[in-house]
């Protein structure tokens, strides 16, 4: 079973000023889709030091398999989430970020604007997705066929990837 943690960016949610329902939306597919045997849901204000030292903590520290982000990677002035995850990602997964945007842009236009993340630190799956619940849905279900492959080769597992799907 894969440890989970899912992070949702937003000063207002994080202040209780509403419910983070992204969060939640995203923990119900990742549920549904790769089961986990602990998925850790937080809430934090859209600031890089939280986020840098949270991703350090859980991956570094704790071991999670898999860290989601969610919120923060568009153009806004308080959109920090792609400038910290780039601090603490130690290699980038660009294909991610381009599957997601490509999907996402068979929806809207805006899809261009995303400045999404994807990449690993330690053996850590790192990926971010857009703060609406359902642009996040969108946006993780894009990549669910490739997530436990890329998680069991960054773990070291030493099989060929030709027979992959």
């Amino acid at each position: 079973m894969l440890r989970i943690a899912i992070i949702t960016l937003s000063d207002r949610a994080s202040r209780g000023e509403y419910e983070d329902k992204t969060g939640p939306a995203l923990k119900a597919l990742l549920e549904q889709k790769l089961g986990g045997d602990s998925i850790r849901l937080e809430v934090i204000p859209d600031e890089a030091s939280t986020l840098e030292h949270l991703i350090k903590q859980l991956a570094d520290i704790e071991g999670y398999d898999l860290i989601v982000t969610n919120g923060s990677t568009g153009v806004s002035p308080r959109d920090i989430a792609p400038e910290a995850l780039l601090a603490v990602i130690e290699r980038r997964l660009p294909g991610f970020e381009e599957e997601m945007r490509r999907v996402s842009r068979e929806i809207t236009i805006k899809a261009i604007i995303s400045r999404a993340v994807c990449g690993i630190r330690a053996n850590t799956l790192i990926i971010s997705v857009p703060g609406s619940p359902k642009g996040a849905v969108e946006n993780l279900g894009a990549l669910l066929g490739a997530i436990p492959h890329a998680i069991d080769k960054i773990k070291g597992d030493p099989s060929e990837c030709a027979g992959a799907n």
